[in-house]
């Protein structure tokens, strides 16, 4: 596998969550940048002993409401 996808909201709080699509990685960060670390931490624990994919792409899904009138 060359890449990881994870699918990225943004919480009320104003945090972020992250989870992957295919494997079982979750994490969550009070910034984006604090995130995308949390991330990369995440993702060395879980292939702490075997080759890791060389990739990992932050999908954000965002849902906006929109009054039609």
């Amino acid at each position: 596998m060359e890449e990881l996808l994870f699918e990225v909201t943004q919480e009320a709080d104003g945090g972020y969550c992250a989870e992957c699509l295919t494997e079982s990685i979750f994490t969550e960060g009070d910034t984006s940048e604090q995130l995308r670390a949390n991330v990369k931490e995440a993702v060395d624990a879980y292939y702490f002993d075997r080759s890791k994919p060389h990739l990992i792409r932050l999908h954000l899904v965002r849902d906006e409401m929109l009054t039609s009138g």
